[in-house]
């Protein structure tokens, strides 16, 4: 039963994934649930329906009591037997059945799917975000707000079927009722009802906005400690427990005072609504006793309205909390659309084709890129790189090295010039065909925290067995491999590489990233200080390893250690952002200008990092 309920929705269903959020609160929420109106719509009438029950059934039971009081026992079984049957069924069966559809539509179909639907298309979108995008927030943050919004988009729902909908027909069939009886007893209720609205008007802005301050510093908090515990060997190598503990305590003191400013117009709205929940009680009760004394109203009728009043006094206590909930959540929300909302910074041109590789070249022209600031950067640089040839680029820190590889990636826009594959200005094809065709290594060398296996794979999804493993061999990674083990007690390939590659050495990291890259096999390839972090021995043996991988292809060779480029078909010196020099490793030593620094300056392979 439950599982018919559950496949009303598909929560993976297709959608244009290039439309962006909108980034106002209701619309972004509506954007999620625009296409699911007939269920939301058979929840709304269910929810209408058991709240109209539950006011029958309290206007019944005066009713009752009326004809207990005006009939005798034997008369009032004899007379209404079949009625009382027909009641008896109704409550035990009908109403809880009616109650039940309720919740199974609201718990089974809409918040589940709903919300696994907005953390999908949140998540597809935030992947298709730009590397430099990822660079300007804490990952925790990003990830705290894909997580918090959809349940919180579930909980707006909720309260808007579980306690709008059902208080408003629950209000609006208890004022129909009480003026068929008296037009007089719905006064007192519209005045409770005005009060109450005034007090939501006063208070829910305020609520509202506190809310989101509050959850603004609940993701700064989330954002501090991933940070702490994502670099954690950093702090435990420079002693800076204490340093990390007042980091986190002060966000976390932040978030308190924040939430006690929230809290306080909560104290406060409850104050209002106890008070007008008091002259609510009283004048209802009072004046259905009144007009009963003025043999107006019946002792049913009494007894009808003071449960009704009871009842709403009750319900505008959880009503209160209903509504803090329901604007708690909202300010979620709101937080959240900060991310998930956000148009895609680096976006493939609306007609962009697929990057076809004829023989690798590169031509670079003229290319400007300062990361949005006036200094640092690439200044003007123009390079032309023939299919199939060997560049090494040197250079000291901050030269502009990575910059270059970055931009051929296309992980930033240019701001002036073009950078083009075969004759195809990367801009105009997809970045997914450019860096499918583009293998590199980098000298972060971080994996993702799954199986060997995986991270292998990751080259090459569909590769087989027997070229995991070749491309290990290649890597001389298969003479680690065979003896990992993970806590869980998974081995080898299968065994679990932890955040970041964090449970393997430096080396092993990068000679995983390396097979990686092996069975990848891409025709334009990169190498970013690709065995920086090997022994001498390994790096041998992987040196002629990556010397057969990069015959036949276009490859970019980023090195500080210049014995591993010395044999490339040209290098390329940067500095301050441009081309300083540029030819063979022997034209450079005679030029004895930076290249011949940088090697006569060398110990243990190392450029000296001060002027030459």
């Amino acid at each position: 039963m439950f599982q018919w309920f559950e496949k009303l929705i598909n929560p993976y269903e297709s959608y244009n994934e290039k439309d962006v959020p909108p980034d106002r609160l209701i619309p972004f929420i509506w954007n999620y649930l625009k296409n699911f109106k007939k269920i939301l719509l058979i929840a709304l009438f269910f929810s209408a329906l058991v709240s109209s029950i539950e006011i029958f059934l309290i206007f019944y039971s005066g009713y009752l009591i009326d004809l207990m009081v005006n009939t005798e026992p034997a008369v009032f079984f004899r007379t209404h037997a079949f009625e009382l049957l027909i009641m008896t069924a109704f409550i035990i069966i009908i109403n809880p059945f009616l109650s039940m559809v309720d919740r199974i539509l609201m718990n089974q179909t809409i918040i589940p799917n709903i919300g696994s639907m907005v953390r999908w298309r949140a998540h597809r979108h935030v992947l298709r975000q730009s590397v430099g995008w990822f660079q300007n927030d804490f990952a925790g943050r990003i990830a705290n707000r894909l997580m918090q919004t959809p349940p919180a988009i579930g909980a707006v729902i909720y309260q808007f079927f579980d306690a709008l909908t059902y208080s408003i027909v629950y209000i609006i069939a208890a004022m129909v009722l009480l003026s068929d009886i008296d037009f007089r007893l719905t006064i007192p209720l519209l005045i409770w009802l005005i009060a109450y609205l005034t007090l939501s008007y006063i208070f829910i802005p305020k609520v509202g906005k506190a809310s989101q301050i509050s959850s603004d510093a609940r993701s700064s908090i989330t954002g501090r400690v991933v940070d702490s515990y994502t670099n954690i060997q950093s702090v435990k190598l420079f002693a800076h427990h204490d340093k990390e503990e007042n980091y986190a305590k002060e966000a976390i003191e932040h978030t308190r005072q924040k939430f006690f400013i929230e809290m306080r117009l909560y104290s406060w709205m409850a104050l209002g609504i106890n008070f007008i929940n008091g002259a609510l009680l009283f004048s209802v009760i009072g004046w259905s006793i009144y007009l009963w004394s003025a043999g107006s109203a019946t002792i049913g009728v009494v007894a009808a309205t003071t449960a009704l009043a009871l009842r709403l006094a009750g319900m505008s206590d959880w009503l209160m909390w209903a509504f803090t909930t329901l604007f708690q959540e909202l300010g979620v929300v709101s937080e959240g659309m900060k991310t998930i909302a956000q148009e895609i910074d680096l976006q493939d041109e609306k007609h962009a084709s697929k990057l076809v590789i004829k023989n690798g070249s590169i031509d670079i022209n003229n290319i400007w890129h300062h990361y949005g600031k006036s200094t640092g950067g690439l200044n003007g640089i123009s390079l032309k790189i023939n299919g199939g040839e060997k560049v090494g680029i040197v250079g000291r820190s901050g030269a502009g090295k990575s910059s270059l590889v970055n931009l051929i990636l296309r992980f930033h826009e240019l701001e002036t010039g073009t950078i083009s594959i075969d004759s195809q200005n990367i801009k105009t094809v997809t970045q997914n065909s450019l860096r499918e065709n583009i293998g590199m290594v980098t000298q972060d060398s971080s994996l993702l925290h799954r199986s060997v296996r995986d991270n292998i794979l990751y080259g090459k999804p569909e590769a087989s067995e027997e070229q995991i493993i070749a491309a290990a061999t290649q890597a001389e990674a298969w003479e680690f491999i065979p003896d990992l083990q993970d806590t869980e007690g998974r081995s080898g390939l299968d065994a679990q590489v932890g955040e970041r590659g964090v449970k393997l050495s430096g080396g092993q990291r990068q000679r995983i990233s390396i097979a990686r890259v092996i069975i990848k096999d891409a025709p334009i390839l990169i190498l970013d200080e690709a065995t920086s972090a090997l022994d001498s021995e390994v790096e041998a043996a992987i040196q002629d390893t990556l010397n057969g991988l990069m015959y036949g292809k276009t490859v970019i060779a980023i090195a500080h250690r210049l014995s591993t480029i010395a044999q490339m078909d040209r290098i390329v010196v940067l500095e301050d952002g441009k081309i300083a020099e540029e030819g063979s490793h022997k034209k450079l030593l005679d030029q004895k200008g930076l290249y011949y620094a940088f090697w006569k300056r060398q110990s243990g392979g190392f450029i000296g990092i001060d002027e030459p």
